[in-house]
């Protein structure tokens, strides 16, 4: 099979992430609005689910099927959806679900754009990501990012506080850079940490043994937000286990075209066993010091 990474355009699936992004992200804003309550829980009591979460992916479904029907589709709502074409959009309708609840206007839409070796079902150890967009609609800050292409940041108005703009219209643009490296001593690490109570405690515990060794840690309740903060040079490096693809996905692409390394266990590719991202030179500090600690 050939390889689709090589037949697809980038630039136009990122411009469709976009578009669909900002949709989502309008929808989302507008549910948080009108209140929103705990449809169900997941993996745990407090891994919780919203009927905006699943309408929001449902949204984002329709758009991607529409415009791409031989794509598969792997969401954090819906799970995945077979496709023909090697092109796996990685979707997490409302990532930091816990922080839209609480009406904390820290969250984002996140999708990205893989390409599986021989189109075989999407992996985060072998994929290709092509495209990847992260949309805080309540701060109003859009995150892109095209293989090869660099990354962006798009400044647009919050939803539901500032005047929208024109349509079709762009927000202000800006390049994104990763920080220069810093001494370990002067490192602000974001994190988070798992839904299960007891890894929760492991991960507590290592982080404990890791802070005599740092500035400090951000705990803001988002891991895409996460990963596209290092990306902007808000935070040095990042860290969090128990991630899924559709947390990281996009938000790995657009840290990576920013300038920094991320890396899983014992340096593989970024799966749900660990996201560790930072200055390439940073991370080659950290990364011992993270297993060290037992993290």
């Amino acid at each position: 099979m050939t390889d689709p990474a090589a037949s697809a355009d980038p630039a136009e699936l990122l411009a469709l992430a976009r578009d669909i992004a900002l949709e989502a992200g309008a929808l989302a804003a507008l549910r948080r609005a009108e209140g929103v309550e705990v449809a169900a829980a997941k993996s745990s009591p407090v891994d919780i689910v919203t009927a905006a979460d699943r309408e929001v992916e449902q949204l984002i479904r329709t758009r991607i099927g529409a415009a791409r029907p031989d794509d598969a589709i792997l969401g954090e709502e819906g799970g995945t959806a077979a496709g023909r074409s090697g092109l796996t959009w990685v979707v997490d309708p409302i990532d930091g679900t816990v922080n839209f609840l609480y009406g904390i206007p820290h969250y984002a839409v996140s999708i990205a754009v893989v390409s599986s070796p021989d189109g075989g079902p999407a992996d985060a150890q072998t994929w290709t990501a092509l495209a990847g967009v992260v949309y805080s609609p309540g701060e109003g800050e859009l995150f892109t990012a095209q293989r090869g292409g660099g990354a962006h940041l798009e400044v647009r108005p919050r939803e539901g506080v500032d005047a929208p703009l024109a349509p079709g219209a762009s927000g202000l643009m800006r390049e994104l850079a990763v920080r220069p490296a810093a001494p370990l001593g002067q490192v602000l690490l974001a994190t988070g940490f798992s839904y299960d109570a007891e890894l929760r405690a492991h991960q507590a515990s290592a982080l404990t043994a890791l802070m005599p060794h740092l500035r400090d840690l951000r705990r803001m309740g988002a891991a895409a937000l996460d990963l596209v903060a290092l990306a902007a040079g808000r935070v040095d490096a990042y860290v969090e286990r128990q991630t899924n693809a559709w947390d990281f996905a996009a938000g790995v692409l657009i840290a990576r075209e920013a300038g920094a390394a991320v890396v899983g266990h014992d340096g593989a590719e970024p799966d749900t066993r660990l996201v560790l991202g930072g200055h390439p030179d940073l991370v080659a500090q950290l990364a011992p010091l993270v297993a060290d600690v037992g993290y």
